[in-house]
């Protein structure tokens, strides 16, 4: 089924994706966030190594990690929308809403590990996504500031559990245990729930805050005056006292850039209250590792920091999108990719795999990122003309249906 809009801009597709929500009035600032996210996520997976230095470095260097935070907390705004906002919904339409999100749920799951199935170098995040859902949804009818307390009791908690657990993981063979016994191991030819909430790239354990702090966002008046300046202000300190934290930390705690370079084998710890240069992979016996915040840390200062920049975006998009006509129509393309984020991740994936591009050399890697971004946008910007959802979007609408017979 087609229906036909003008304009991207006046008319955006409707709720459809895991990382979606409605394009109507100031709200089509979240598709805007959701494109430079889209865009975020291309530059790490396709874009040169940081390393080019430079504004480009600097750049390639802030999408790495954040970018996928910034979906995250996307995701709980969009849970806060299929439940019903401003309102959650109740009786009946409130059993379809939660069948309707453990639908979407179990199918980014399965996609999720379809895509790691293709062996590229992507951590593919949707399956950790679509468990995200699922724990995060009996939280619905939370308020705004309660959801924004469990938010910061699971970033200041959490870390720390991972932390043990990753030790203890590493340290005996229970893990191996539950993997032998757990169904989707089996099936998924993984790690299943141990990768899922320990030892995978995105921990559940710890990408919890973002979708519950994106939740709290989605429960704000975003119309009222001044929400979205304090909102920005707000999301700004929590930045600053997550990466400022950690740069203090690492100055002067003793021992701890030491002990992070010897962990690391880098010599990158002056730098990793904000950069990956010390690695994507948590480091487990070393407590001085709490003390960093680099994007991939999984660390309370990590999750601080990442989810203050991403408040900081999504409040800019917001209000920029809610008060410049021009800005709207400049940024249409990058709209347009985010009304269809789950189709334009799932194919840029796809497509690393068939142009079989995981590892280019840094002058190669421009061009084909800037390709990406460009065909990305293209491509949306025709599907939203014509069409009322993006493909994939369409497909998870169409598998949600379901849920209308319960009752």
């Amino acid at each position: 089924m087609t229906h036909a809009v003008p304009s991207v801009v006046a008319s955006a597709p409707a709720d459809d994706s895991p990382f979606r929500a409605s394009s109507t009035g100031r709200l089509i600032g979240l598709d805007l966030a959701r494109g430079l996210a889209i865009f975020g996520m291309f530059a790490a997976h396709i874009g040169p190594d940081p390393s080019v230095g430079g504004p480009l470095g600097w750049l390639l260097e802030a999408a790495r990690g954040r970018s996928a935070t910034l979906f995250a907390l996307l995701a709980g705004f969009t849970l806060v929308l299929l439940t019903g906002r401003p309102q959650p919904r109740t009786g009946r339409a409130g059993r379809q809403a939660t069948g309707r999100v453990l639908i979407r749920a179990a199918i980014l799951i399965a996609l999720g590990y379809a895509l790691t199935a293709l062996d590229t170098d992507v951590d593919v995040i949707l399956s950790a996504y679509g468990l995200l859902f699922v724990l995060a949804l009996p939280l619905y009818r939370l308020r705004a500031a309660t959801l924004a307390l469990v938010a910061a009791a699971t970033a200041l908690l959490m870390p720390q559990v991972l932390y043990l657990l990753r030790a203890a993981v590493d340290g005996g063979s229970w893990a191996d245990a539950v993997v032998a016994h757990d169904p989707l191991a089996r099936v998924s030819g993984t790690d299943g729930l141990v990768e899922l909430f320990v030892t995978g790239p995105y921990p559940v354990l710890t990408w919890l805050p973002f979708i519950v702090a994106g939740m709290a966002v989605a429960k704000l008046d975003l119309a009222r005056p001044g929400v979205l300046t304090h909102l920005a202000v707000g999301g700004g300190a929590l930045a600053v006292l997550g990466y400022g934290s950690s740069w203090l930390a690492l100055h002067l705690v003793p021992g701890a850039q030491a002990a992070v370079n010897a962990a690391t084998d880098t010599t990158a710890a002056t730098s990793a209250w904000w950069s990956d240069g010390v690695g994507e992979d948590p480091v487990t016996g070393v407590p001085d590792w709490l003390l960093v915040a680099a994007p991939h840390s999984q660390t309370t200062f990590s999750i601080m920091g990442n989810t203050g920049t991403a408040l900081v975006v999504l409040a800019a998009c917001l209000m920029a999108t809610a008060h410049s006509a021009r800005l709207r129509w400049w940024a249409a393309p990058v709209i347009a990719v985010g009304s269809i984020s789950l189709t334009a991740y799932v194919g840029h994936i796809l497509a690393i795999k068939a142009l079989g591009i995981d590892d280019m050399s840094d002058s190669a890697a421009l061009p084909v990122l800037l390709a990406f971004i460009a065909a990305a946008m293209l491509f949306a910007l025709a599907w939203t003309r014509v069409f009322r959802r993006g493909p994939l979007e369409y497909l998870l609408h169409t598998a949600t249906e379901p849920a209308r017979l319960i009752t």
